[in-house]
């Protein structure tokens, strides 16, 4: 599987995240499956984008790439993303390039200009729209953005740059056709065919990157090699908006991963990009993070309380048969509880549908938490818990990536500085109401929850007495 990386100008931001978390759970299932997958995600370390960046801070191109790589991989570290098993920079690749290249100049493919060298669209026409359907006639100059402006170079206007003369202050590498640099297109045509070589199985990227950089990399790579097709699936991810706009920095609603982490807790963020299947568009507002933050601490707290149970020193009793239609609550449970693992397998096989399978993990949730809440035995209760424990590790955890090791689940969480501030008088307030209450003196009990409204302070009553957290 070979995903398009960043072009490692500036941090990544939201939309960097919904893909990576996408193809990491398309990763993810594979191997879960049993296949033996070989990930590999570039950088692209060279283009339009980091020289110009570059240049406005007036630095190295060099050290502005090395620093934004090293903060792209703390970046999906936070989101828990596993590692690909290789990261190709492009730059490395420029003499595979020069040699691709000069290949599709021999073949007719392509052609040399003042300019650099272009591949000849009308060359292989019937390999045109491959991914979008698009008409050869039909589409319009300078479509898609990066396919390069019209020029009088170009023998047409939908001809792109397989290699770029060199421009003053711009680094440049020594090539046939003249100092220079690759195009755009064909870094990931020989970064691919070096891993795995001239056909493999998957090739991802965002829903933007169809037209024109994967419909370039099939004219590349079936017309250098003969060999078609050069990818058997393309899988590409939905956009995000926010609120329903297009992110932008002009609109101000353009966030960096950085940004938004110190607002939301980075897995609340991973689970609100992964409740959607990985085609759709999502629109990120506060509605869906409040909904997902809601949702993934009710997942964590009926995991911690059975982890916590599954850790108590009993001996290990064997559970009953589980059994969907029987009559004995355990025993029914438990036979949803299978009923909802075939559900989240179906729905990953299913083009890896994370949305339908995170609905069956909060169902499961909800039937672990009436399960424990039920009254079992202590036996019952221990065994059912490390049942609970294996089937929410292996969904919510290796799958949908959403659990915490064992060990930072059991730990005891850091207080809250402004809690502790508090504390003292958030404690004689609640013994206040509870006073009230006890002598049905309503008014002073509404005065005093009133107060500790004003001070941020939610209050739960449980069984065991008041509990308080703070917004």
């Amino acid at each position: 599987m070979y995903v398009c990386g960043v072009t490692v100008y500036d941090r990544c931001h939201l939309g960097h995240a919904r893909c990576y978390l996408a193809f990491d759970l398309i990763h993810r299932w594979l191997e879960v499956s049993g296949f033996d997958v070989h990930y590999v995600q570039n950088f692209t370390d060279i283009d339009d984008k980091i020289i110009q960046r570059a240049n406005e801070l007036g630095g190295d191109w060099k050290k502005l790439v090395d620093d934004n790589i090293a903060t792209y991989y703390e970046d999906m570290d936070a989101l828990n993303i596993l590692r690909a098993d290789d990261y190709p920079r492009c730059t490395d690749y420029v003499d595979d390039m020069i040699r691709i290249t000069q290949d599709l100049i021999d073949k007719g493919h392509a052609y040399q200009t003042d300019e650099g060298v272009y591949f000849h669209i009308d060359s292989a026409p019937e390999k045109y729209g491959a991914l979008t359907g698009q008409n050869i006639e039909a589409v319009r100059s300078g479509a898609g953005g990066r396919v390069g402006a019209t020029g009088s170079a170009k023998k047409d206007h939908k001809d792109f740059a397989l290699w770029k003369a060199a421009k003053p202050g711009e680094p440049t590498w020594d090539s046939p056709w003249g100092p220079g640099r690759p195009g755009w297109h064909i870094e990931c045509t020989a970064m691919s065919m070096d891993y795995f070589g001239a056909q493999f199985d998957i090739h991802g990227g965002g829903h933007d990157l169809r037209f024109p950089h994967h419909e370039a990399e099939i004219f590349q790579g079936e017309c250098h090699t003969g060999c078609s097709p050069v990818v058997h699936h393309w899988l590409h991810n939905g956009f995000v908006n926010i609120d329903g706009e297009k992110m932008s920095k002009s609109l101000g609603n353009f966030w960096t991963i950085r940004e938004i982490l110190e607002k939301v807790d980075a897995m609340v963020l991973r689970f609100s990009l992964i409740n959607a299947h990985y085609r759709s568009p999502i629109d990120m507002n506060e509605t869906i993070l409040k909904d997902a933050e809601r949702n993934y601490n009710r997942l964590l707290e009926n995991y911690v309380r059975a982890l916590k149970i599954s850790t108590l020193p009993i001996s290990p009793v064997d559970l009953p048969k589980a059994d969907i239609t029987s009559q004995q609550p355990l025993s029914r449970t438990l036979g949803m509880l299978e009923k909802m693992a075939e559900g989240f397998a179906k729905a990953m096989d299913d083009d890896f549908n994370s949305r339908e399978a995170i609905a069956k993990v909060l169902g499961a949730v909800r039937e672990i938490g009436k399960a424990l809440d039920s009254g079992l035995d202590q036996a019952d209760s221990h065994a059912f818990a490390r049942y609970a424990v294996e089937w929410l590790e292996e969904t919510a955890g290796a799958v949908l990536g959403v659990l915490p090791s064992r060990e930072m689940a059991l730990a005891e969480p850091e207080e809250d500085p402004r809690r502790a501030e508090v504390a003292d008088q958030v404690e004689l307030l609640l013994v206040a109401r509870g006073e009230a209450r006890t002598t049905k003196d309503w008014p002073k009990a509404d005065e005093i929850r009133d107060q500790l409204k004003a001070m941020g302070v939610v209050v739960k009553d449980t069984p065991d007495g008041p509990a308080w957290s703070l917004e």
